[in-house]
This record gives structure tokens, C-alpha cells and sequence, in this order.
């Protein structure tokens, strides 16, 4: 793993879909952190009015986004855990 960044197409991806859904795209912020061996986690904190439209009916879209960047985390060596911050 690179030192500017734990996973940087998984970071993009999920900066990019997270963007993409919520209203206010300026106030979408990534936190990445190393959670053991080849383990991401990717903290979201959105505008307190978008938590919904990034978590979706019964967790779908938020279920839908980590699974594409799970994928993208697969590019990067990683497996990846993204937790959406209230």
C-alpha cells in the first residue's frame, strides 16, 4: 500500500458514488483508516439531510456502495469496511 493514500481507487469510487447521491456534494467528506491487515475502513460524514438518500429504503443504497467499493478495494489489494457517520 502506497503512503498518500490506504486504498485510492476504492477512496475515489466512493468519494464519486457518495457525491453522486447526496444534494449538498461539497459537504461529503472520506475519512480513511487502517483497521487490521489489508483492512480499509472508510468513515462518511454527509449534510445531516442526506444521511438518508447515501443509506436508502432498508439500507440498499448504502449496501449497494459498499459493495462497488469493495470491488474497487479488491483493484487496490484491500478488502474495505465503509461506515456512514452521523
Amino acid at each position: 500500500m502506497s503512503d498518500d493514500a490506504l486504498a485510492p481507487t476504492a477512496e475515489a469510487v466512493l468519494v464519486h458514488l457518495c457525491k453522486s447521491v447526496v444534494s449538498s456534494p461539497d459537504e461529503v467528506s472520506v475519512e480513511a483508516s487502517e483497521a487490521g491487515d489489508e483492512r480499509v475502513r472508510f468513515d462518511v460524514t454527509v449534510n445531516k439531510d442526506d444521511m438518508g438518500r447515501v443509506i436508502g429504503r432498508r439500507g440498499r443504497v448504502a449496501s449497494a456502495i459498499r459493495t462497488v467499493v469493495g470491488a474497487a478495494g479488491a483493484k487496490d489489494g484491500v478488502s474495505t469496511e465503509v461506515e456512514f457517520v452521523e
